[in-house]
């Protein structure tokens, strides 16, 4: 088990109120020049942090604040900030080659990465496409889906989010806002049904699914394991098995999102397979570069074939598979079978979970303390903005979170997946006295 001198993970270590006045000032100059994203914010002092450094499983800000990021770059970063091996494999690679020309000379590296990738699928013969974000890699699947079946419908989910390209973006359930200023742009083809939370509306469901598929002209049925930006909802028992043997009777594939949950991150390589649940194709993305940019898709041989035509048809990108991120993304591998982190966040993240949940149960605030690995969402129920008002007490305390949620009501922690014991389960009475402050 990774060890605390190994690692090198430390406590918060806060020496200026966040934000400090170097972040205040960057964050003035950055609205200069960055296009406005997200809701109009009242009038005022910015309340967010500038990031300057980072090692393991901290941060430190431009105003020489230390932080446990609990975040994890969006839980992006499994193996935390600047791995040693990872930054070795770059240091090495970026003395050999940068750029290649992608699909026609391929570097060496990419043709490695898509032979580690492809050993993770349960089946013989799998292949796979390198892309360069999630959305890049849904994007990808959607289109192999299409010409797979010949159908243009996708079976979306309620409160899911699969990344804002617009093939994506026209399968994300999480916000209508999000797509509503794009509506007329977006796929049509696309129809939901709402993700369940328990035996009852697993079964209503599955009527709904059902009913979408009978019409025949869904190639794809596209779902997260666990709800990630949805806030971290897992399935019931048994759930994703029925929803791909439907997929699987009406002719659609069944696409597994596992740009959250795969890689360890939900305590097993893939999620959907420790459920018993071959996927068709299985998207990878956010830690699977060590923290740099890269994604994948991978899947069944006979699925990906169906990219053979007559007449060129293709899913690539100029830095697609670029060696330097793709030499990132088997050191991130190497590091995360060596240490066996997978089994190690479906372990900690059990004690984890189940130790925050008894720190929090006298709370009434708290609706529920949901878990699946190193993945972890505390419900704070109907109160739009209640976790954004809790992520910053935290922040002020030393610890970087996230939200998630339709109405931003779920606290979302994500840490690195070799952090440091003591200093994970350090954030449990910090989190309860900062919702005894927050409520």
């Amino acid at each position: 088990m990774p060890s605390r001198e190994t690692h090198g993970d430390l406590p918060p270590s806060i020496r200026v109120t966040p934000p400090g006045p170097s972040s205040r000032t960057w964050l003035i100059r950055h609205a200069h020049v960055a296009a406005p994203m997200g809701p109009m914010l009242p009038p005022g002092p910015p309340s967010s942090i500038v990031y300057a450094s980072g090692r393991g499983s901290n941060v430190t800000d431009v105003d020489g604040n230390r932080y446990v990021d609990l975040a994890g770059g969006f839980g992006a970063l499994l193996i935390g900030h600047l791995h040693r091996n990872v930054q070795r494999v770059i240091a090495l690679q970026g003395e050999r080659l940068l750029q290649a020309l992608g699909d026609l000379y391929p570097a060496d590296a990419k043709i490695a990465l898509l032979e580690r990738l492809t050993r993770l699928f349960p089946e013989a013969n799998a292949l796979g496409i390198l892309a360069q974000s999630g959305s890049d890699a849904v994007s990808a699947a959607l289109k192999t889906a299409v010409l797979a079946t010949g159908k243009p419908g996708v079976l979306a989910f309620g409160a899911a989010y699969h990344g804002l390209g617009y093939g994506p973006l026209a399968a994300c359930g999480l916000r209508e806002s999000y797509r509503a200023p794009f509506a007329a742009q977006l796929s049509q083809h696309v129809s939901f049904a709402p993700y369940p939370t328990n035996a009852q509306s697993a079964a209503e469901s599955l009527d709904g699914c059902r009913r979408i598929l009978s019409g025949g002209d869904v190639g794809a049925v596209l779902i997260e394991p666990v709800l990630g930006r949805g806030g971290v909802v897992p399935p019931p028992a048994g759930y994703l098995a029925e929803l791909a043997r439907l997929a699987r009777e009406a002719g659609a594939l069944f696409v597994a999102d596992e740009i959250w949950t795969g890689l360890g991150r939900a305590g097993s390589w893939l999620s959907t397979v420790a459920e018993g649940v071959i996927p068709d194709l299985v998207c990878l993305g956010k830690g699977l570069g060590g923290g740099l940019p890269i994604s994948a898709v991978i899947g069944r041989n006979q699925v990906m074939q169906s990219w053979r035509r007559e007449a060129e048809v293709v899913h690539t990108a100029t830095f697609a598979g670029a060696p330097l991120a793709a030499s990132a993304a088997i050191a991130t591998l190497e590091v995360l079978g060596k240490e066996k982190l997978p089994q190690r966040a479906a372990t900690l993240g059990d004690r984890y979970g189940a130790e925050l949940r008894t720190a929090l149960s006298g709370y009434a605030a708290v609706r529920e303390v949901r878990s699946r690995g190193l993945m972890v969402g505390v419900d704070l129920g109907e109160r739009p903005g209640a976790a954004s008002r809790l992520m910053k007490g935290l922040l002020q305390a030393g610890y970087v979170t996230s939200t998630g949620g339709g109405k931003r009501e779920v606290l979302v922690l994500t840490p690195p997946l070799n952090i440091d014991e003591a200093v994970l389960f350090g954030s449990i009475p910090v989190i309860a006295e900062q919702l005894s402050k927050s409520s």
